[in-house]
This record gives structure tokens, sequence and C-alpha cells, in this order.
């Protein structure tokens, strides 16, 4: 077996298999191969899911790559100058479908499976496959279906927050142009077109560049907030999903004690069964010793 092939099973024979793997090559004198195999690290729930994702769902998948590559795409342009917001817009509307469409898919692999459906499992999926979609090194982790851990990406923004786009005044130059002089106007006229003459290039590109600064620092804005946001959203979510532990791990706790005292009581139990049952064969011996015992002396 390959040991990638190990990420493809039901989760709950990834252990088992990943033991029985490492056993035959070391038995096979392959100890390297066989310390790497036992060091593998079983996924997690999510992590298995988005791994079946990869490995049955191709086309569904490469749509998800798309539409995450025209994502970036847009708002690079966006951030240039070359494009409007609504391209942006669309675009993370697709990825958000693509990411949506293989949530659903996820849904049916996790219940099939018997796993939890959970709002948190889900967002952990989803949030997997939009960080593929938009991370490249998020992507090479995720590519090969060999994922142990879910990830999350911090970057692109909604669509809500990409700004309309700026439209020239019809019939005006470049900004800052400098205008031809009126072939009737004197003389004097011509120091002023010389005195703008050196500097004919900076009005075209100054203000350009300056859109463009801004534009990047209104990105880096948005997604600092948004960063800003997720993180909040995590520790408020890993802070329930402590409480929720703590309370299954109390609920557990009890219900070990319980069952301690129910096996104490048991052994108990079985003691003085076994003691009871010690006497009544002692009193079944005396009796037969009895019965012929007179046979005996006669």
């Amino acid at each position: 077996m390959d040991p990638r092939d190990l990420y493809g099973l039901p989760l709950d024979r990834f252990v088992p298999e990943r033991t029985a793997l490492a056993k035959t090559l070391r038995k096979e004198g392959r100890r390297l191969e066989a310390a790497e195999v036992a060091a593998m690290r079983k996924p997690s729930v999510a992590a298995w899911a988005v791994n079946q994702l990869v490995r049955t769902q191709g086309r569904g998948v490469a749509q998800l790559y798309e539409a995450g590559d025209a994502a970036r795409q847009a708002q690079s342009e966006l951030l240039a100058g070359r494009a409007d917001g609504k391209a942006l817009r669309d675009s993370i509307a697709r990825e958000r479908s693509a990411v949506s469409q293989l949530v659903e898919k996820a849904r049916g692999l996790l219940s099939s499976e018997g796993h939890e459906l959970t709002p948190a499992m889900l967002e952990r999926v989803s949030g997997t496959l939009h960080a593929a979609a938009l991370d490249d090194d998020v992507r090479t982790q995720v590519i090969d279906g060999c994922l142990h851990k879910e990830l999350r990406h911090v970057g692109l923004g909604s669509g809500a927050d990409v700004p309309p786009a700026r439209t020239a005044r019809r019939g005006s130059g470049p900004p800052g142009a400098p205008t031809k002089a009126p072939p009737t106007k004197a003389p004097p006229k011509a120091p002023r077109a010389a005195k703008g003459a050196p500097t004919k290039a900076a009005p075209a590109t100054a203000p350009r560049a300056a859109r463009r600064e801004e534009a990047e620092r209104a990105g880096q804005l948005r997604a600092a907030r948004k960063a800003e946001g997720d993180a909040r959203k995590l520790a408020d979510r890993a802070a329930r999903q402590l409480a929720s532990a703590q309370e299954r791990r109390d609920k557990l706790d009890g219900s070990l004690r319980e069952a301690e005292e129910a096996l104490a009581a048991a052994r108990t139990y079985i003691d003085e069964t076994e003691a009871e049952h010690r006497r009544a064969q002692d009193a079944l011996e005396r009796l037969r010793g009895d019965e012929f015992g007179p046979a005996r002396r006669s």
C-alpha cells in the first residue's frame, strides 16, 4: 500500500492500517520508511472530509481552484486600477458557490460515515476549501488529499467591501495632462507652455500612483479588519468548544465513576457467590460422607 492511501480510508481504519503498514515495512527491513509511516498523523474529521473531496470530487475541486484564481486576478487588477469592483464581486461569488457545493458533498460523506454534523465542523471544512482556493501554499498541502488538519486563509475580503469603479469624465485626457495653447494667443503664453514642458510626464503618472497606493491601503485595511473579525470568531468558537468539551468530560467522569462503582460491586458480589458456592460444596461433601459412612462400617 502507498502510505498516502491511508488518507483515503475511512477515518476509523487509519490507525490500524497505519500500524499494520509500519509493521510490514519493518519486517521487510525498511526501517526508515516504517518510521515515516508510524509518524503520519491521523487527520481530523474536517481534514478527512476535505481529503475525500479531493480524491472523489475532481471536477468540483478544479472549479474551486479556477474560481479562486479568478478572484485573486480580479483583486490584483482592481488594486492596479485596471478593473472595477464588479469583476471582483462576481469572482468572489463564484468561489463561494464552489465552496458551498463541495461542503454539501462533504455533508453527505460525513453523514454516511456516522460523523457528527455540527456547524463548527462544516465551518472548518468550508474554511479549508476557501483557503485552498485563494492560497497557493494551502493548495499545495491540500491537492494530494493527504491533509491531517484543517487550514484557514486570511486575505481576500468579501464582495461587499469592494469599492465602486472610478469613471473618467468624457472628453478629458489623462489627469493633469497639459492642454495645447490656442493658436491665436499672443506670444506671452509661450513661456507658460515652456514652464510646464519639463514636468509633462509627472502629472499623468502621479495621480495614478496615488490612486494605486490608496487602493492598496484600502485593501490592506479590509484584509486586517477581516483577519481581526475571523480571529475573534475563532476565539469565540474555541471558547464554546472548550465549554462543551469540559461538559462532556464532566459527564464522562461521572459515568466512569459509576462504572467503577458498578465494577467494584460486581467483584464483591462474585466473591460472595464463590464463597457461598464453596460452602455449599463443603456441605454436600459432608452429607455424602454421612450417607456412605454407615454402609462402610457395616
